[in-house]
């Protein structure tokens, strides 16, 4: 006998909505914030890659560092190794700087 199984597609743009444990049904919902608006070139620009720490995202963030510096030299690239728990978000600095000096951000989260 086949099953039949069904998934549910996250929106990609990030955004969410919670309903409070014990809202009594009432239907008040909380947002949290979502991505940054997608940038429609990154040339020019500044992109942070950042190391988590995690199962190899120095060496993968190495070679997208070089894939970048090959094919498009004029994005400059700067890396940064996020403090704290990788699992946490307890790198308020860090999140400073890159809001305030660069346009985009890739994680390197790899395992």
């Amino acid at each position: 006998m086949a099953t039949l199984l069904r998934s549910a597609v996250l929106n990609p743009e990030g955004y969410r909505t919670v309903r409070p444990a014990g809202d009594g049904g009432n239907g008040k919902s909380h947002s949290f914030s979502s991505l940054a608006p997608r940038l429609d070139s990154i040339e020019g620009k500044t992109v942070y890659l950042i190391d988590t720490g995690f199962g190899g995202s120095g060496k993968f963030l190495d070679q997208l560092q070089a894939w970048f510096a090959e094919r498009m030299p004029s994005v400059k690239t700067v890396r940064r190794r996020k403090t704290g728990n990788i699992f946490r978000d307890d790198t308020k600095d860090l999140w400073v700087e890159v809001k305030e000096r660069g346009q985009a951000a890739i994680l390197g989260v790899v395992g």
